[in-house]
């Protein structure tokens, strides 16, 4: 069985268990306050370009979201995302449960638009009621995005200045940030993140990283007692050095772009296998996460030996899926999923040419 379903079914990058095993017996200060941590910051910034950037390492995506969050809304605001954003829909409630509410805009695709917030803030401030409703003063985003696509930078410099406009910060979830970076298309790098999000954080836990991201906060007074609202919401790991090692692991020669651009090329042999079977797909993805539309006996075949997950199921009877790979995908495995995918798609008549090309007449 090759496993699809997520970017997180193996352990840790070889390189990342080497340099923990070397550090193993060192007597450290704990909480993110040893010479690791500070070089990874120190590594994280110069790849930013931006040298005075704050950087904290967290244990996990959702204590990341929960924290930021958490600690720049006042009890009466409100977080900004699509309707398919993390936070709203894979998260178990983890931001309501800060007191804080998740307003959903409606999005096919899984990004928002400037204008779209824009729309939204002006119709709660026109609201003669509005102290009744909570206030949207946070935009939260994704890059890559919960359907694997990409914001370009000219999409983020409209939310930039929206916010500037509106004076709300703008919140960018890098959970899967690697696969973003290493996309065909992307112009989008660190150091633009830096420059046109408040705060954003690189994603160790999916990309390659035993686990921990890395929460980046690029204005100064969102900073302020963030240590604090990290303990609090329980982000803050005890042996941080396991974070600091991971980090300055990734971040030196160049080792977490590498990860990401490895997964987003299987991907696309991926994809590209799926096309030729002639299938659909539910969104076209230049990441690490594709999203064919299988009917239902192409599905139950597939499904014997390989883990995908199952998306959504579609008015004709076909179910969108989502097969996702990960800094370790093997090409042996996308080998096996090729082949099986052109025998099965042929088997039970998907449009695809035949195994064997008859000769012209």
């Amino acid at each position: 069985m090759h496993r699809f379903e997520c970017d997180y079914t193996e352990g840790a990058h070889p390189k990342i268990l080497d340099a923990l095993l070397k550090t193993n017996k060192e007597q450290l200060p704990g909480y993110g306050e040893d010479e690791y941590c500070d070089t990874a910051r120190k590594i994280i910034c110069l790849a930013c370009g931006k040298e005075n950037m704050n950087v904290h390492f967290l244990v996990g995506g959702t204590q990341a979201n929960a924290t930021v969050i958490g600690s720049i809304l006042k009890p009466h605001q409100a977080v900004v995302c699509a309707e398919q954003g993390h936070i709203a829909c894979h998260e178990t409630g983890a931001i309501e449960a800060t007191g804080h509410k998740v307003i959903t805009l409606p999005s096919e695709d899984g990004k928002i638009t400037a204008q779209e917030v824009r729309a939204l803030i002006d119709e709660h401030f026109s609201d003669p009621t509005r102290e009744h409703c909570p206030q949207p003063a946070m935009v939260y985003i994704s890059h890559p995005t919960e359907t694997g696509l990409i914001y370009t930078k000219q999409e983020l410099k409209e939310l930039r200045s929206l916010c500037d406009e509106k004076q709300i910060p703008l919140f960018l979830d890098g959970a899967r940030l690697g696969y973003a970076l290493g996309a065909e298309g992307n112009d989008v790098y660190m150091a633009d993140l830096a420059e046109l999000c408040d705060v954003f954080y690189i994603g160790g836990t999916k990309v390659g990283a035993m686990f921990g991201e890395a929460v980046c906060i690029c204005r100064e007074t969102l900073n302020r007692d963030f240590r604090y609202h990290i303990k609090q919401h329980g982000g803050m790991l005890a042996k941080g050095r396991f974070l600091g090692i991971q980090f300055e692991t990734l971040f030196r020669d160049g080792l977490y772009l590498e990860l990401g651009r490895n997964a987003v090329f299987q991907a696309m042999r991926i994809k590209e296998a799926f096309q030729n079977a002639g299938c659909d797909f539910l969104f076209d993805s230049p990441t690490n996460q594709q999203f064919p539309i299988l009917s239902a006996p192409v599905l139950s075949e597939l499904s014997k030996f390989y883990s995908f997950a199952r998306w959504m199921e579609l008015p004709d009877g076909r179910t969108a899926v989502r097969f996702a790979t990960s800094w370790a995908t093997s090409k042996e495995a996308v080998d096996s999923l090729i082949y099986d995918v052109k025998i099965i798609c042929n088997l039970y008549g998907e449009k695809i040419p035949p195994l064997f090309t008859e000769p012209s007449k």
